[in-house]
């Protein structure tokens, strides 16, 4: 009768275990970053409440979470952070708009992406604080200073970068557009804007940072309001706790972002497999 029995329990499959071990791959990576970050703002509470560091100007942990909670009871840090949000997440779209449309018209016209090339490879190696007072006397304190400031810092390497994914595409597939009757339209709904989407979504993650980048040095000079105002005033101040808490804030908004572009990544390149 035992010989008789049924193993209901099937070998899994080849398949199945890659997904298992490619699971148990990236949690071991998840648990490695926790703990890597558990160790670093243990060590950190404990330099600082030993004398190894001054805390003062290096402050603590426990510091910067007691002063993020004080000002989360009278929500003054909501406002700060909703208006760094609202400026990267507006430069960044314009940013990405402006490119796709530049790149598009630099492919389809041969003669202009050769006229405008040079200065694009110039103004993407101007340094772009060295523009921030020139937009303040131009356009005046305030947010539309802060967004052009968070677009100039990311515009320019971003057309380069779309119209050199447009070129890297196939010739030999756009070629065989032309042989069927198509137009330089089709070859560009058809061909090229397909095979450029990874690196159109690679260059996108980069420039959700480069945003961030630019609005924060725009409010160092431009605002009242925002994470980069309130490190400039903390540090004017000495309120050292102040000016860390905001950083910190900043690399947890940098890795939203940068996690948020990475899931509408994975998104697309699955539908683009189907």
């Amino acid at each position: 009768m035992e010989n008789l029995k049924v193993n209901t329990h099937a070998e899994p499959t080849k398949q199945e275990l890659f997904m298992r071990q490619h699971l148990r791959h990236h949690r071991q990576i998840a648990l490695l970053r926790l703990l890597l970050l558990v160790l670093f703002l243990i060590v950190w509470e404990v330099s600082a409440r030993t004398g190894v560091i001054d805390s003062f100007f290096f402050s603590s942990p426990c510091k910067v979470m007691l002063l993020l909670w004080e000002m989360c009871k009278d929500y003054s840090i909501f406002g700060h952070v909703g208006i760094t949000l609202f400026e990267t997440l507006v430069s960044f779209l314009l940013v990405f708009l402006v490119s796709l449309v530049t790149a598009t018209l630099l492919w389809y016209s041969q003669k202009l992406s050769e006229i405008l090339e040079p200065y694009l490879v110039v103004l993407n190696s101007l340094p772009k604080s060295a523009l921030a007072p020139l937009f303040i006397v131009w356009l005046g304190t305030g947010t539309k200073t802060i967004i052009v400031a968070g677009i100039s810092v990311a515009v320019f390497g971003s057309i380069i970068s779309f119209y050199t994914a447009f070129r890297q595409c196939d010739p030999e597939k756009i070629t065989l557009i032309y042989t069927l009757g198509g137009s330089r339209r089709d070859a560009f709904h058809k061909v090229v804007l397909p095979a450029s989407v990874p690196l159109l979504l690679s260059t996108t993650k980069v420039n959700i940072g480069l945003a961030l980048v630019g609005v924060i040095i725009g409010e160092f000079l431009a605002a009242r309001r925002g994470l980069g105002y309130l490190i400039i005033y903390g540090s004017q101040v000495f309120q050292l706790n102040l000016v860390i808490l905001n950083v910190l804030l900043l690399c947890i908004i940098a890795m939203g972002f940068y996690k948020g572009i990475q899931m509408i990544e994975h998104h697309i390149r699955k539908k683009m497999q189907l």
